[in-house]
């Protein structure tokens, strides 16, 4: 490597560490389970997007195992080569007929089927509004794209339908849950808005499907119009990985013509395929699951709500916001020496200055792991 590209890459490494935001990957040594193993101690996790509990159900890992046996551990090719399987056909029909739409089309992340929807669709005189604390594949897509991208202040209707421009061909993003904040962004205004203005409309359902309504329909549960395009992930609520763009019949052709993370991505395997549609099953009919969440979060917020850095939400994502990153540091050290796994959240990933834990809840989580949580958290902010 060159001298020039060293020393960039040095000094840059130097500037995180001492503004105390570098970033660092752990070994979780028995994989994904609510008890996790990592340099030899047992933590409880409170940091993982399990939001069911799925990815370490028996259920479901039983699904996926028979799968394996029966269709094999890959895909071998891109959708549109040999990728593309009766199991994905069945999950596409499932996905469409719980969620209300013709088509859905498959992805290895949630990132790439956010950059797919906004790289294929956005030209050089077109307009892309955001809310301003989309995920970061939104706005880097739209930064990427040759349109015109403008941001509202975060869940601000009014200044959300100011943006108008008559003259542009107008598509609008929000999510339907806020990751780093967990609050629920105001979906049916938003769709109202964009019906009005005849905007297309694309709504992010990563944290919200799975969680939001009686049968865990996410995005549909707080409207009765349907966004044009709607991303649900499967790294979340559904415990496996993967996500994928619902839409019309006519937007999924486009997509398959034109969605270069579409047409060059290798596919998830059919097995893959059949745990999904296991966790659609799953997440529709065992309520328990979302209520147990609800349940956790009730005591979440009886042992917490009077702590300056508590935040009320109605999902399983509860921010703690410190604001210092040190001391959001020095605090999740603390809750280690408790057993406890959260995980520091600091700038860029949220503004300056609201460095925080982003505690989540989990159904596989107990009321008592919950309390233990709550008691070493106050005892964390006493020493911090």
């Amino acid at each position: 490597m060159t001298p020039q590209f060293n020393t960039r890459i040095e000094q840059q490494l130097a500037e995180r560490k001492q503004a105390g935001l570098l970033r660092q990957t752990q070994a979780i040594e028995q994989g994904h389970q609510p008890a996790m193993l990592v340099g030899g101690q047992v933590f409880t996790n409170f940091s993982s997007n399990d939001y069911l509990g799925l990815a370490s159900s028996d259920e479901l890992k039983l699904t996926y195992q028979q799968a394996i046996s029966q269709f094999g551990v890959g895909s071998g090719a891109s959708p549109l080569v040999t990728g593309y399987s009766a199991q994905h056909q069945s999950l596409s029909d499932a996905l469409c007929e719980w969620l209300g739409y013709e088509r859905a089309l498959f992805f290895s992340s949630g990132f790439a089927a956010n950059q797919a929807a906004l790289l294929a669709l956005l030209q050089s005189d077109d307009l892309l509004i955001q809310d301003k604390l989309n995920h970061a594949s939104l706005m880097e897509a739209g930064l990427l794209s040759p349109a015109q991208m403008k941001r509202y202040r975060h869940n601000d209707m009014q200044h959300f339908q100011r943006q108008i421009d008559a003259e542009k061909a107008t598509l609008a993003v929000s999510e339907s849950v806020f990751s780093m904040d967990g609050d629920i962004a105001p979906i049916d205004q938003f769709l109202a808005i964009c019906k009005q203005n005849q905007w297309c409309s694309m709504v992010d359902d990563a944290h919200g499907i799975g969680v939001l309504g009686k049968d865990g329909s996410g995005c549909k549960s707080l409207s009765p119009e349907t966004p044009d395009l709607l991303v649900v992930t499967f790294g979340k609520a559904f415990g496996l990985n993967g996500a994928a763009i619902l839409c019309r019949q006519s937007m999924a052709e486009y997509l398959t013509q034109f969605a270069r993370h579409y047409v060059y991505s290798t596919a998830f395997s059919a097995s893959h395929a059949v745990a999904l549609l296991k966790a659609v099953e799953m997440i529709q009919t065992q309520g328990w699951r979302r209520e147990k969440l609800s349940e956790l979060g009730d005591g979440f917020a009886h042992y917490l709500s009077g702590f300056d850095e508590f935040v009320q939400t109605s999902t399983p994502i509860k921010p703690w916001i410190v604001g210092s990153s040190q001391q959001t540091l020095n605090v999740c050290q603390q809750l280690k020496q408790q057993q406890i796994w959260t995980t520091a959240i600091r700038t860029p990933t949220v503004p300056k200055n609201s460095a925080r834990l982003r505690i989540t809840l989990s159904a596989s989580h107990s009321l008592e792991q919950v309390r233990h949580l709550c008691r070493a958290l106050t005892h964390a902010m006493e020493v911090c």
